[in-house]
């Protein structure tokens, strides 16, 4: 007979095995000197098995992770976990107080990191998090949207070499699974340095929830966990549709100054030649096409139909050689119709 699992300690707190708990990580003091602290809750199940932690609002005006995180919690798949998940629904209180991406001094917390315990606020919360939070993974899955005012096609970005983040990519099933360098700071790039591999989603817009991109997170992170060994099988199912997948991504821009007018979504293929949109003057006097100028598919959008020239209008992603046939009403038609939404236990 195996020994009982031993509890889980974070920040002087004892999880005991098949039990939740909700902890708040000390980070900082408003000036009006309201605390502000990490909020987890952590789930440590009876049996063995990987810990893992996901995380939303790095970015504190991607609002549309934390309603998935808040889906997540109340699936009742979560009764037979294995291992430890970590959910943190809001990492950037300050700009999610605020509805701004970023911290009061208006550095990106998604650059700060390592970070340090005496540096900048950023700084401060970046090395909070890594150390307390993600250090203490196998791995994680961090979630994002658009900024606002575009809008953004289900998508998990990986690294080009890291297996694990790719397997995890096909479990997840979004319509997109894109590969993605990693920038200096970000905490995708520290923690895989660290040996944390992190599956970054992106969906939606900023400010804003969308049904499909929602519950489309919230399947996909179950599907991650079932791949682990975290979930069993039952009550989770597979995604019917393969995903594309895209080597490199660039954005289109205006060609001119004027109002936009948009014949194309996110999450539709277009051919080389194609026109995507049209910028007019506000006599309708002068207008300019934007043109594909290669195949692909189009991972996000533009939502304002006021552009200066140059602004990114079309966010286009190259297919790669083994993309296999789908359509993004596929996923629609799967997400209304798969009996893990049961609105009655997930909304």
């Amino acid at each position: 007979m195996s020994a009982p699992r031993a509890p889980f300690e974070i920040a002087g707190q004892t999880v005991a095995p098949g039990s939740s708990l909700g902890v708040d990580l000390p980070v900082s003091t408003l000036p009006d000197h309201t605390p502000v602290h990490l909020s987890i809750e952590v789930h440590h199940g009876k049996r063995p098995g990987p810990t893992m932690f996901v995380s939303a609002a790095v970015h504190g005006d991607e609002v549309i992770g934390v309603e998935i995180l808040r889906r997540l919690l109340r699936a009742p798949q979560l009764k037979s976990l294995r291992g430890t998940l970590l959910v943190i629904p809001v990492v950037n209180s300050f700009g999610f107080l605020s509805r701004s991406r970023y911290l009061p001094d208006r550095r990106d917390l998604n650059r700060c990191f390592p970070g340090h315990p005496s540096g900048s606020l950023g700084a401060r919360l970046a090395h909070i998090f890594l150390q307390d939070v993600v250090l203490r993974c196998d791995f994680g899955i961090d979630l994002h949207s658009a900024a606002i005012h575009r809008t953004n096609l289900p998508q998990v970005r990986v690294s080009p070499s890291d297996k694990v983040t790719q397997k995890m990519a096909l479990d997840f099933g979004a319509p997109v699974v894109l590969t993605s360098g990693l920038r200096d700071g970000s905490l995708r790039a520290v923690a895989g340095k660290h040996g944390v591999p992190i599956l970054l989603y992106e969906a939606g817009e900023g400010l804003r929830f969308d049904e499909m991109a929602v519950r489309a997170g919230v399947a996909g992170i179950l599907r991650v966990m079932r791949g682990q060994d975290m979930l069993p099988a039952k009550g989770i199912a597979p995604a019917r549709v393969a995903p594309y997948l895209c080597t490199s991504s660039y954005w289109l821009r205006a060609p001119a100054g004027g109002l936009l007018r948009t014949f194309r979504a996110e999450g539709e293929t277009v051919e080389a030649g194609d026109v995507l949109a049209t910028v007019s003057d506000p006599f309708g006097a002068v207008e300019t096409d934007l043109v594909a100028p290669e195949p692909g598919i189009l991972i996000g959008r533009a939502i304002l139909p006021v552009v200066n020239e140059g602004d990114a209008v079309f966010h286009l992603a190259k297919l790669g050689p083994k993309a296999a046939e789908a359509t993004v009403g596929d996923l629609a038609t799967q997400l209304e119709s798969d009996p893990l939404f049961d609105e009655d236990e997930i909304i």
